[in-house]
């Protein structure tokens, strides 16, 4: 049974509801006759009052009436409510029109009795919201006795004085949230918004004061502590507005993530967090084709390598939002592997999650996994991406990201893989260091399995710019060297790179692999390119700061391999539109496949003997519009270990 019969709470709640049935019954008739009821009609009332208890009290049991906690009551309960006592009336109006026709009876009794029985019902029900509602207060608050009666909206004793900025659906359900948790020390004193429409008018009974170019005023006069920017669809010119007009009030302000972040797109208090560099940079809503991509994810195994990496590991819950059948994490180190395994059983446990601890440099780790959980989809993520490390020690990227990618490719077409989706970045246009060249080989070897060769495979690759908040990217180095107090090293003040959140960047590249047939190289629209000078500017007034004031910038010059500009085109590739707009697609290049795989090979003998400069020459012969930087020679000490903490 879906109640227990002989609970207390249940027979409670039935006892007052067979009073309040009764009560509607006889103030129906009573209404109905001037408060006079004639002596026939009131024998007849009462005859009939046990049939219309009985079965009134039965329809709300089947729509679940007694199964609630009303202190929660919704929307949802009242039109129970309401379905409960239509069903009922109109049972007794059937069975009294066939057993007695009427007679004896007055028709409009019954509308009467069905109005009065919502009104009773769903009062009570909402009158226990109330008093729940009011001693969660005064337990917040400290309220007692009579004052309770005489609380006043909003108002929690000790809390911050909290202004919501956004008066939409957003700013709405935190509002709920911070009233009905009586453990959230805040008290809501004003909503703000841009819609003229909205200004003056209230929810929940609390003003929307006036528009965001008011904010410091309206802040002043409500004496704010903190706002909170409610605006998950705010573009990153909207948030760039609004924090100078947070900072310009005063006030500490927090914000919630953009829908890109917000996976199940449930925006909650426990989301709200301090506004980062990432909400001035995109928040833009992608739109995804969501059937595409759970027609090659859903009730499908996928594979995941660097599953612990940044961009890795948002991608494994993006993934599991489409539920696959299983999702296996293909990672070499051990604490990220086993956080997110921990994080995805927690948040998706319909998925089943299978942590691997392995190298994509080792071929029979990688025979065993795909023997053993035959995925149908792979996403290759892994890599090494530190552009000074690897320029000192190039048998890195080689053995990594080449060798790596290469076994990558030969298991899959082995063990019949869908689809391949291989990460690939910018800094393999036209490639001015070693990881960016070794990245473009590895563009070669996956464009050559559909281009040049015959795969049942669909190998594609997704290449992007820089990942805010991705490892090794320059947002959290500046935020490091923010808290030391400074200085900011900036390498150039006019270097300039494209940047792309790292929700965003996951999202787009699930929509590529839905787009693909096999051998595209897709480039996703990076919007404006950055200036890391500005960038750092603005993270140091995020942290509270004033540039070249309280945190020096210092330029330090371009590290090893590195330029001023990044590029997506290389040449000879040609660029067309796709049905998406936010992604494009780019034309392959013919090429001998026996040639690129000997040529790899003789890189990897390179690699074998640590043989620096030769590696470089090598991956040159492979990938002629690659600059290798002048002055370089075989000793990696001479190449300048201070580069390694550079930025930018």
């Amino acid at each position: 049974m879906r109640v227990r019969l002989f609970d207390k709470n249940f027979l409670v709640i039935l006892g007052i509801d067979a009073l309040l049935l009764a009560g509607s019954w006889y103030l129906a008739h009573l209404l109905r006759f001037n408060f006079s009821i004639p002596s026939d009609t009131l024998v007849v009332m009462f005859h009939a009052l046990p049939f219309v208890l009985a079965v009134k009290l039965i329809t709300f049991y089947l729509f679940d009436m007694y199964q609630g906690m009303w202190r929660y009551t919704s929307i949802g309960d009242l039109f129970n409510v309401i379905k409960g006592a239509s069903l009922g009336s109109l049972l007794v109006i059937v069975f009294i029109l066939f057993a007695h026709g009427f007679k004896g009876f007055s028709r409009s009794i019954h509308v009467l009795d069905w109005v009065l029985t919502i009104i009773f019902i769903s009062g009570f029900r909402l009158g226990i919201r109330m008093v729940f509602s009011y001693a969660h207060q005064r337990e917040s608050g400290g309220e007692t006795g009579l004052r309770l009666l005489f609380w006043k909206k909003g108002q929690v004793g000790g809390a911050k004085r909290l202004l919501i900025v956004g008066a939409g659906d957003c700013g709405e359900k935190i509002y709920r949230e911070i009233r009905d948790n009586a453990h959230l020390r805040y008290q809501i004193v004003g909503f703000v918004d841009d819609d003229p429409d909205k200004v003056g008018k209230k929810i929940h009974g609390i003003s929307v004061q006036g528009t965001t170019a008011e904010l410091k005023s309206i802040a002043q006069g409500l004496k704010a502590d903190e706002a909170l920017i409610a605006i998950p669809s705010a573009t990153s010119g909207q948030m760039r507005t609004l924090v100078a007009r947070c900072e310009e009030s005063g006030i500490l302000f927090k914000t919630v993530p953009g829908m890109g972040e917000l996976i199940d797109g449930k925006v909650t208090v426990n989301a709200i967090r301090d506004v980062a560099y990432r909400d001035l940079l995109g928040r833009e809503v992608i739109r995804l084709e969501e059937d595409r991509i759970a027609g090659y994810i859903r009730d499908s195994r996928v594979l995941v390598t660097g599953a612990g990496g940044s961009i890795g590991s948002e991608l494994c819950r993006q993934i599991c939002r489409f539920r696959p059948a299983s999702l296996v994490l293909y990672e070499r180190a051990e604490s990220p592997l086993y956080d997110m395994e921990m994080e995805l059983k927690a948040d998706f446990p319909h998925v089943e999650v299978v942590p691997l601890l392995a190298d994509i440099r080792n071929m029979h780790e990688l025979e065993r996994a795909f023997d053993v959980y035959r995925p149908g989809a792979v996403f290759h993520a892994a890599a090494y991406k530190h552009v000074p490390m690897l320029e000192l020690q190039p048998w890195k990227a080689v053995n990594n990201n080449i060798l790596g990618t290469r076994n990558m490719i030969e298991v899959s077409r082995k063990y019949l893989v869908e689809h391949f989706v291989f990460i690939s970045t910018d800094k393999a246009v036209r490639p001015t260091n070693v990881m960016g060249a070794s990245k473009r080989v590895t563009e070669l070897l996956v464009q050559a399995e559909n281009g040049c060769g015959v795969s049942a495979t669909r190998f594609m690759i997704v290449r992007f710019g820089n990942v805010v908040g991705s490892e090794g990217s320059v947002v959290p180095l500046f935020k490091k060297q923010i808290l030391r107090g400074g200085p900011v090293t900036v390498t150039h003040p006019e270097v300039t790179r494209y940047f792309m959140t790292i929700p965003e960047a996951c999202q787009l590249v699930l929509q590529a692999g839905a787009m693909g047939e096999g051998g595209e190289v897709f480039i996703l629209e990076m919007g404006t390119p950055v200036k890391i000078d500005q960038m750092a500017r603005d993270l140091i007034r995020l942290s509270g700061f004033e540039p070249d004031v309280d945190i020096k910038i210092e330029y330090i010059g371009l590290r090893p391999g590195e330029k001023l500009y990044e590029e997506l085109i290389t040449q000879g590739e040609g660029i067309i539109a796709t049905s998406h707009e936010k992604i494009m697609v780019l034309r392959g290049q013919p090429c001998d496949k026996a040639k690129l795989y000997k040529e790899i090979k003789e890189v990897a003998r390179l690699a074998q003997d640590q043989d620096c400069l030769r590696i470089k020459k090598k991956i040159k012969e492979i990938v002629p519009e690659y600059e290798i930087q002048r002055g370089e020679s075989n000793e990696p000490e001479k190449t300048g270990l201070s580069a390694w903490g550079a930025a930018g």
